[in-house]
């Protein structure tokens, strides 16, 4: 699989959609410095099992390194629910207007429109195959309460609405545009 650019802070960062490799073990991991870790963590985000994948997020989601939130917000639009949880849980900022987290998550998204819209589509498209049963009104599922916030924290970057990208009338009592076809 090809990886996905992103751009952060004015660099281009090459993401890969999925690794392969086994993971290290934890005397090999104990060498590494903090960036060194956090980077290694953001790298096993990307494993191809999910298990493996929601471990590694747990460690970064927290972080204040901008280069992490394109790993956070790609796991958004992924269809483990329990990733869904968990980086709603590590990003109790995002909710906060003016907040750390809410500046650095808007500033990404603003900077990565297109990057973000995908994220939107797969948000829909993995609740609407894989969990409509469960959660019967989209805006009672996790993703979309993710989408919610990532979208409130890039209206407060821009100082405008930011336009939405599914098909699916996604939150729009709550004041986001309609989507355009």
């Amino acid at each position: 699989m090809t990886p996905f650019e992103v751009e952060v802070q004015g660099e281009t960062v090459a993401i890969p959609s999925r690794i392969y490799n086994e993971e290290p073990g934890a005397d090999l991991e104990r060498p590494l410095a903090g960036s060194q870790h956090v980077i290694s963590h953001c790298l096993y985000s990307r494993h191809h099992d999910g298990w493996v994948r929601q471990r590694h997020l747990e460690q970064i989601v927290a972080s204040g390194e901008p280069w992490v939130v394109p790993f956070v917000v790609q796991l958004a639009g992924e269809y483990v629910l329990e990733i869904l949880e968990a980086i709603g849980r590590g990003l109790p900022g995002l909710a906060v207007p003016g907040s750390a987290q809410r500046r650095l998550y808007g500033e990404f998204i603003a900077r990565n429109p297109a990057f973000f819209a995908r994220t939107e589509r797969r948000v829909v498209s993995y609740w609407s195959c894989y969990y409509r049963w469960k959660y019967g009104a989209f805006e009672t599922y996790p993703g979309c309460l993710l989408l919610e916030a990532f979208r409130a924290a890039v209206v407060e970057h821009v100082g405008a609405q930011w336009r939405l990208h599914s098909t699916f009338g996604l939150c729009c009592d709550h004041g986001f545009d309609e989507p355009r076809s």
